[in-house]
């Protein structure tokens, strides 16, 4: 069968040789096709290739997969939240009920390579603590992973990122939940709650590197975080990685009086606080990593219209050439006034 190569799926496979269209050989036959080899053709600038006719089972894999991990996601929010009031009620938690929520999710979570799904299917109505908390804790994993770290560090990590806001508890819910704008007293009790998640860490884990990412996720390399006012040198490398997905993660929630902000938008925030405030290193193990994978995606540009990025551009990674239509491409990098305003699974 013939196939558009926006439409292809991963775990396609060629049927015959593809060639562009100076005759050069770019994929044999037989080829399975994952995002690289999609992003290779798209560069070839081929269009259609021949694949071999696909099974049901193969359609519906993305789809099994997908309904899996989100039952895998509210369970471990719905455990989150036990963890929560028993650390708000007792001071600490049971260390056990966090490893049984997070492992199996995190094994399950390396089946699933396209990221950039994985976080749309994150997304919730509910962008509560419990909710944030498992985001960052998913997302540390991966950078984590991309950054080379093994495979009981990135575990260790993603446990930090998970657990980076159980300080939280200790915070009266008529703050916690607020609306409206803090008043200085009581943004300085909410700042309170890394002090209070190191306490409750030690107590629930005696493991001072998660209880230092509690602690220090809200500094900044620059020396204006807080609660100390830290630099880089005296950060710990697990919290560098926690507090860029804190960043993103808490970019891309829906707030009250604050509109969604696209990944991409907030892809390019995080990009900037990387000069400085954020870990350098970090921030691009997350742009170098997301940005292939929205190739291919379907999206919705500021102008109301929708297409799919079919290439990203080198020059300004933040400006991919979109197809609307089968005639009509916008090149983001040539109309400066257009951006992608939403990035659909």
């Amino acid at each position: 069968m013939k196939a558009h190569v926006t439409d292809l799926k991963h775990g396609d496979c060629l049927m015959l040789d593809t060639f562009n269209s100076v005759g050069l050989h770019v994929l044999p036959k037989g080829t399975i096709v994952y995002q690289e080899e999609i992003t290779l053709l798209m560069r070839h600038r081929i269009d259609y290739v021949d694949i071999e006719p696909r099974s049901i089972a193969m359609d519906n894999e993305g789809t099994n997969l997908e309904q899996s991990l989100n039952g895998n996601f509210d369970l471990a929010i719905q455990n989150y939240e036990s963890i929560f009031l028993e650390a708000l009620s007792k001071g600490s938690f049971t260390q056990s009920d966090v490893d049984l929520t997070l492992q199996p999710l995190l094994e399950k979570m390396d089946e699933h390579k396209d990221v950039v799904s994985l976080l749309l299917l994150l997304e919730r109505e509910d962008v509560g603590t419990y909710n944030h908390s498992l985001q960052v804790g998913l997302l540390s994993f991966y950078i984590a992973t991309w950054l080379g770290y093994t495979k009981e560090e990135r575990y260790e990590i993603s446990r930090a990122g998970y657990l980076h806001d159980i300080g939280k508890s200790q915070i009266d819910p008529s703050i916690l939940n607020k609306t409206g704008i803090l008043t200085p007293e009581e943004t300085e009790e909410l700042k309170r709650h890394t002090s209070y998640g190191y306490d409750i860490i030690l107590k629930s884990m005696n493991d001072e590197k998660t209880a230092l990412v509690a602690l220090q996720h809200h500094e900044f390399e620059d020396g204006t975080g807080y609660p100390n006012m830290l630099r880089k040198a005296d950060l710990h490398p697990y919290t560098l990685i926690v507090a860029v997905a804190n960043a993103y993660v808490g970019m891309t929630s829906v707030r009250v009086n604050q509109p969604k902000q696209g990944l991409i938008t907030v892809l390019r925030k995080v990009h900037e606080l990387g000069f400085g405030k954020l870990n350098g290193n970090a921030v691009q193990a997350l742009i170098g990593h997301l940005l292939p994978n929205f190739v291919g995606k379907s999206v919705q540009l500021s102008n109301g219209e929708q297409g799919t990025i079919i290439m990203n551009n080198p020059l300004d990674i933040f400006k991919p050439l979109v197809k609307v239509d089968e005639t009509t491409f916008r090149d983001l990098s040539k109309e400066r006034n257009l951006t992608v305003e939403e990035v659909f699974i």
